[in-house]
């Protein structure tokens, strides 16, 4: 008898597991992970290093981990907030997996870190699938991108925390519609927190670091309804693993203090991605 096992579950539950075990590691250390997921072009780094230089000015600890296919340019642009970054090039992986973070945090994430920002591959696609060990996952989508981003990236955007809209200093020239935008957002994640932002002004900036440290102090954090459904062909069980979804697979994960979360997953490509082992992942850091 021929038995198919699906390889992209396999991997996307192993991944799961890691990502558990790194949260209650790093948990234990007083650190909280903050995973941002965006498109290329999105403004994310201008945003990540306003937010970090507001958080040096306060004293907050914080450290950056930085992710590209190449170049060290936003490791670069990064470190000029005074704080620790370290570069991860992917070698043409599209996302990070809790295995390759776990092994770059190893001998260099400096103690008493209270935040670690993650800014993951620029892609709304490989990197919605794959837990970090974040507690706090935010969305990033610039004015530029169109209103209709979020009914386009379901699983990105219906799997976040917390969404953010940049470069809204040029909305009005581009014919942003935020209400349309806003709507869209409602029927993928209801509920969901959206903030609109402009690093080049200042507008909205320190929105995600006072998210962030609320959920590092045990605030409540958004859970969304995709991330509450779970279906049968998944390892779901336990709270939320009680309805199907349209968005391919799921199986849970448990966060802390934000109940049982199932993962949707899609598969949008007919390849198969190669990839490295976490220890061959070409890295620099600044400090």
């Amino acid at each position: 008898m021929c038995r198919v096992v699906d390889l992209q579950q396999t991997v996307l539950v192993k991944n799961d597991e890691r990502a558990g075990a790194l949260r209650t590691e790093l948990a234990a250390r007083g650190t909280t992970v903050v995973n941002l997921l965006s498109s290329p072009g999105s403004g994310k780094t201008e945003l990540l290093e306003a937010e970090l230089a507001l958080a040096a000015s306060r004293g907050v600890p914080v450290a950056a981990l930085t992710a590209d296919l190449a170049t060290e340019h936003d490791a670069e642009r990064l470190a000029r907030a005074g704080v620790p970054v370290k570069q991860v090039l992917t070698d043409g992986l599209c996302h990070l997996e809790a295995d390759m973070l776990a092994a770059q945090l190893e001998g260099w994430l400096p103690d008493g870190t209270r935040l670690l920002f993650v800014e993951n591959v620029g892609n709304l696609v490989c990197p919605a699938s794959y837990d970090l060990g974040e507690s706090l996952r935010v969305v990033l989508a610039s004015v530029t991108e169109g209103e209709d981003k979020p009914l386009k990236y379901p699983t990105a955007f219906g799997l976040a925390q917390l969404v953010v809209v940049t470069k809204d200093d040029i909305a009005e020239a581009v014919g942003f519609d935020e209400e349309a935008f806003r709507a869209n957002v409602r029927q993928i994640n209801p509920g969901v927190e959206v903030v609109v932002t402009s690093a080049r002004r200042g507008a909205g900036v320190g929105i995600v670091l006072e998210r962030a440290l609320d959920v590092a102090g045990g605030g409540a954090v958004h859970r969304p309804v995709m991330a509450r459904t779970g279906a049968g062909s998944g390892s779901g069980s336990g709270a939320g693993a009680d309805a199907g979804t349209a968005y391919g697979h799921t199986h849970v994960r448990t966060l802390p203090d934000a109940g049982t979360h199932s993962h949707p997953h899609q598969h949008p490509h007919p390849d198969t991605h190669a990839h490295a082992p976490a220890a061959g992942v070409p890295v620099r850091s600044h400090s």
